[in-house]
């Protein structure tokens, strides 16, 4: 048994707890400083989360911010991450605080994302490195997690396979194992890069495929379009791998890779259903990306959307519509506010 500390309350960090608790471990759960008002509501409604629709075992221990630096006085484990991208500069301040000798216990990212940095793409593990660097805290060992695993069926204890990476393979094995359950499948790879780049970018293909019903034909009606719209889906995923081994490539990751859990396997989910589906089914509707933001998702944070706003320049700047025209296509019509539009000739 171990001690590791989740940051973040939220559906995907409190979900990733229970395989902590099935192995026997410290289970702790710390929010962030947005937190507080959430944390006291679950535990008034007796550990109820409202996003999992499950009470939170009792023997998962659950804080508000406040004693975030009181938990880590005894010896940690593990820290994993269950913030927003847009956390991680928040979060490298706080890890500052708690580290020893300038040392911090092993690190595990569930967040997924990818920025520019000097006009390079960044990975956020590169990017939590960066700025724990400038704090002075270089000898940090960080992993991610890839991979087809929807918070609720976790926080069932449904059957999930995911894939932990490091450049360090050995630390990445000692992480999977640690989590290893009779419904939480764990591997291990040294592929960061390609872990990382496949996770992040199948939200901008997520779309793309959740555009399927609405691309299949202008003249049909909607309930033939509701039966008869797989043919396209199954197009657009064949294309959205092929796209997706030619990024990672680029980005110095295993083609291999886009192939297994944290590429195909989690395009597969994510197409299916969620947040990214939902904004393509209404812009391959014929919607603009602003007006189904206001109209049908404005309170809901699009991460396909927001991935393709940050790294949509850059990726016009390195390709063109012939290498990969359903990404451009998906990312233009975000960044650029208009209608998709698809060049069927150029895929492959």
């Amino acid at each position: 048994m171990v001690k590791i500390i989740i940051i973040g309350a939220g559906a995907m960090g409190c979900a990733f707890a229970l395989p902590c608790l099935d192995n026997n471990h410290d289970t702790n759960i710390v929010g962030t400083h947005l937190e507080n008002e959430f944390i006291e509501n679950l535990k008034k409604n007796n550990n109820l989360h409202p996003s999992l629709g499950i009470k939170i075992p009792n023997k998962i221990k659950i804080f508000k911010f406040d004693e975030f630096e009181e938990l880590f006085k005894s010896k940690v484990e593990l820290i994993v991450l269950g913030i927003s991208s847009k956390g991680i500069e928040w979060v490298s301040e706080q890890l500052v605080k708690i580290a020893k000798d300038k040392k911090l216990p092993d690190i595990l990212l569930l967040t997924k994302g990818l920025s520019i940095h000097e006009n390079k793409y960044e990975l956020l593990v590169d990017k939590l490195k960066r700025l724990l660097k400038i704090k002075g805290l270089t000898n940090v060992n960080i992993s991610a997690v890839g991979g087809p695993c929807l918070a609720a069926g976790l926080a069932n204890r449904i059957h999930s396979s995911v894939v932990i990476a490091n450049e360090k393979v050995k630390i990445a094995t000692k992480i999977a194992n640690m989590l290893n359950t009779n419904y939480y499948h764990t591997s291990s790879s040294d592929d960061l890069k390609g872990v990382e780049v496949s996770a992040a970018i199948k939200n901008i293909f997520s779309m793309a495929v959740g555009a399927a019903k609405g691309l299949c034909s202008k003249n049909i009606s909607i309930e033939v379009r509701e039966k008869n719209y797989l043919n396209t889906a199954s197009a657009l995923i064949k294309q959205s791998i092929y796209e997706m081994e030619i990024f990672v490539e680029h980005l110095k990751g295993k083609k291999e890779t886009v192939k297994g859990l944290a590429g195909l396997g989690d395009l597969y989910v994510s197409s299916g259903g969620g947040r990214n589906a939902k904004m393509g089914a209404y812009i391959g509707e014929g919607l603009k990306f602003s007006e189904a933001k206001k109209t049908k998702m404005e309170n809901i944070t699009v991460e396909g959307a927001d991935l393709a706003k940050e790294i949509g320049q850059k990726v016009n700047e390195d390709f063109d519509e012939k290498k990969l025209p359903l990404m451009l296509a998906m990312i233009n019509a975000i960044t650029k506010d208009k209608k998709l539009e698809l060049n069927w000739d150029l895929f492959r």
